[in-house]
């Protein structure tokens, strides 16, 4: 039976796995038919592709549609959003992979993808067959060679970042503020100080910038904090407490906005 505590339609699925040996990997597969997701961020570089149906989402100041056949490759830290363009809803795998992990497997530093959806057919079969293999392996070395395979197919769209593509980069103290006060009811007034402007100033420079408002980037650092929180075991009350939110029935309705499930059923997942 649907349980209506999770605040998915009926034919909305989705699920997180990740294994004990490789804590900066995690799998994601979904089939999002009515779910809308709000502006969120991943800690770790969002790579997949899509298996049938169409995604509709915005990331880093524009609309992108990902159909079937298309690689979606996201930088860390990036908020967006995400719904269906179809009417029967769109599937797809996904991992999220930390740059440090990254850094780990690939032996290179600083990727960077410029292109958030990418039209390869033929690569898109195979990193849904890869990730299919990696949802189901149980032995560390052949996850690990797996994850190897997996994370090399999407090496030729990677490029070594430049510095000037670090995003917003004259409002990172601003986000670091933010990261750092978490738990705290923040002003206008703070904000405006950090970055040397004045308040309104700030509100309209900010929203330029980040395409959101600096409510919608801490809502979206306050939950990732909480997916973090969520994924070492801490109880759902205690994580609404530590990350600013009102209660933990205000942490299950942002967290299920934002990744499609509940903080317990992520929890069970995990």
């Amino acid at each position: 039976m649907h349980d209506p505590s999770s605040l998915e339609h009926l034919s909305d699925r989705a699920e997180f796995r990740r294994r004990p040996h490789r804590p900066g990997v995690e799998l994601y597969r979904a089939h999002i038919v009515r779910h809308a997701f709000e502006p969120h961020t991943h800690d770790g570089f969002g790579l997949g592709a899509i298996e049938s149906g169409v995604e509709r989402f915005r990331y880093r100041g524009a609309d992108h549609l990902a159909p079937p056949g298309a690689l979606v490759c996201m930088n860390p830290d990036e908020l967006h959003t995400g719904h269906a363009e179809t009417e029967g809803g769109w599937r797809y795998r996904m991992v999220y992979v930390d740059r440090a992990a990254a850094e780990e497997v690939m032996g290179e530093r600083d990727w960077w993808f410029a292109d958030a959806v990418r039209m390869r057919p033929h690569e898109a079969r195979r990193v849904t067959a890869l990730l299919d293999a990696l949802w189901q392996a149980r032995e560390p070395l052949a996850y690990d060679d797996l994850l190897l395979s997996l994370l090399q197919t999407f090496r030729p769209h990677a490029r070594i970042r430049p510095a000037s593509t670090e995003p917003a980069g004259r409002f990172a103290p601003v986000v670091d503020y933010l990261r750092e006060h978490l738990a705290r009811r923040i002003t206008t007034d703070e904000l405006a100080a950090v970055a040397g402007l004045s308040p309104f100033h700030f509100l309209r420079s900010f929203r330029r910038s980040y395409d959101a408002t600096p409510q919608q980037v801490l809502m979206a650092l306050r939950l990732d904090a909480a997916k973090r929180q969520l994924a070492a075991g801490t109880a759902p009350a205690d994580v609404a407490a530590d990350t600013g939110l009102a209660d933990q029935a205000h942490l299950t309705r942002a967290f299920a906005r934002r990744y499609g499930v509940t903080p317990a059923r992520y929890q069970r997942q995990r």
